[in-house]
């Protein structure tokens, strides 16, 4: 697991996407020196408004299948199948066996749903065996982040269409891996659905159309936060290789979550950028281990992000127990703001506290993001209305590398340099075995060590 030099002056890999480029939903977004908040109303299905209905439209049979069979694996194949009628699982991989066969019984147990033993595939090269199997429609992907670009690109190339779990990488390099990928499924009319639950909820869209729509002016800063407790860590047991450890113990180590500003701040800091409508210039910040147990990465992160025109959006994460949680998002603006969160309380205030619009919780109850992403899938196969969400959460994914790797550094870090740079974590070689790069406990430490006089 070399780190490489961060900030490299080299020019970009593999297809040579242009990253500092907008995404089609940021080209659209509101511009402040486009026009003035009272300009134009932009109604919901000019801005992309998904149709939230309660059930996926029935239709010829689509079989998916899941790769990836850990809890979260699971739970997104249990929603696949939730998600309207004629829809089925019909393949697992995972490098796990035991995986396999606790995913195999949740399905069997709960939907009727059996997998026979010729579709079900162990080891690294799994997911490769799935991608041959001409009656799959769909795959799921589910595993940890680091092998994210490398399974979206072969799903692509197989032409099946896509559920991509969030985060979709670890580093800038896989960045441009997914950024070029969703290019071709493009232009293949490939459905890709993504895990940001956030844009598959109905009161934050709504909410998105009030701002877009100039209710609290122009937009002059941002706040986002995913503050709770510790989540899991998996102790290393005897036998075990190091490859082994770190995949079972995945959500603590670096090169395979991207650490938790990734795999749980994305969600709000993808938030801030689809609302904001632009990548910040730079960022700077700090972060560091207090309690952890295992693993490589972090448990908190505070980070200033500056943007064009003045703006600024403050990001921190943090998961140490004992501690005041809150996973939110605001928006600033000239008029007011707009306070967010996943606990139904979306409303706009004006500076003076007044409720400028609040969302209807009681006549439009909101529906599980978790199972709503998974009927939009469907949903879009179906009534061939294509959804391409890649791009967009890969933006957002290198907002949160940014700020990370500026929290890793103690550096100001610009939006050229994240965009430039050849950085990639994880091993050259997947096997189970040593890792003579991965060190228990060792993590980023900025700065210089202080003159002792």
């Amino acid at each position: 697991m070399k780190r490489r030099d961060f900030l490299t002056n080299s020019a970009l890999l593999g297809a040579a996407i242009p990253l500092g480029m907008a995404t089609p939903t940021i080209i659209t977004s509101c511009s402040d020196k486009d026009r003035k908040s009272s300009d134009k109303i932009y109604s919901a299905e000019k801005l992309g408004m998904f149709s939230f209905v309660e059930t996926a439209p029935d239709g010829r049979p689509l079989k998916a299948a899941l790769i990836g069979c850990g809890n979260r694996g699971t739970g997104a194949a249990s929603q696949f199948l939730e998600s309207g009628p004629n829809v089925s699982v019909v393949a697992l991989a995972d490098v796990f066996p035991d995986r396999i066969e606790a995913c195999r019984k949740v399905l069997l147990e709960k939907f009727n749903n059996k997998i026979e033993d010729n579709n079900c595939f162990i080891g690294f090269d799994a997911y490769q065996k799935i991608m041959d199997m001409s009656d799959v429609d769909i795959v799921l992907l589910c595993t940890p982040t680091h092998f994210r670009p490398n399974h979206f690109k072969s799903a692509i190339e197989a032409e099946k269409h896509v559920f991509m779990e969030k985060p979709c990488a670890v580093d800038p390099t896989g960045i441009r891996t997914v950024i070029a990928t969703s290019k071709i499924a493009t232009t293949k009319g490939l459905t890709v659905v993504t895990g940001n639950q956030r844009r598959h909820r109905r009161d934050y869209w709504e909410a998105y159309i009030q701002v877009r729509n100039g209710i609290i002016g122009n937009i002059v800063s941002a706040a986002s936060h995913w503050n709770q407790g510790a989540l899991w860590d998996v102790k290393r047991r005897s036998g075990w290789s190091d490859m082994e450890y770190c995949i079972k113990n995945w959500f603590n180590i670096k090169w395979l979550s991207g650490d938790h500003i990734l795999d749980q701040g994305i969600h709000n800091i993808d938030v801030i950028t689809w609302f904001m409508g632009e990548q910040p210039v730079k960022a700077i910040g700090y972060g560091g281990r207090a309690r952890r147990l295992s693993g490589d990465i972090f448990d908190f992160f505070s980070i200033d992000y500056y943007y064009n025109n003045n703006r600024r959006m403050l990001h921190t994460s943090r998961q140490i127990d004992g501690c005041d949680g809150n996973v939110s998002e605001q928006i600033l603006g000239t008029k007011g703001i707009t306070r967010l969160n996943d606990h139904n309380e979306i409303k706009i205030l004006d500076w003076n506290g007044n409720v400028l619009w609040e969302y209807d919780y009681q006549n439009k109850p909101i529906k599980n993001p978790y199972e709503q992403e998974h009927i939009h899938l469907v949903e879009s196969i179906r009534l061939n209305r294509k959804i391409n969400q890649a791009e967009d959460l890969a933006y957002s994914n290198l907002v949160a590398i940014l700020g990370r790797e500026a929290a890793y550094t103690g550096k100001s870090i610009t939006w050229d340099e994240i965009t430039a740079s050849d950085l990639r974590y994880g091993p050259e070689k997947y096997e189970m075995g040593d890792l003579p790069d991965y060190h228990e406990g060792l993590i980023p430490i900025p700065g210089k060590n202080p003159k002792i006089l």
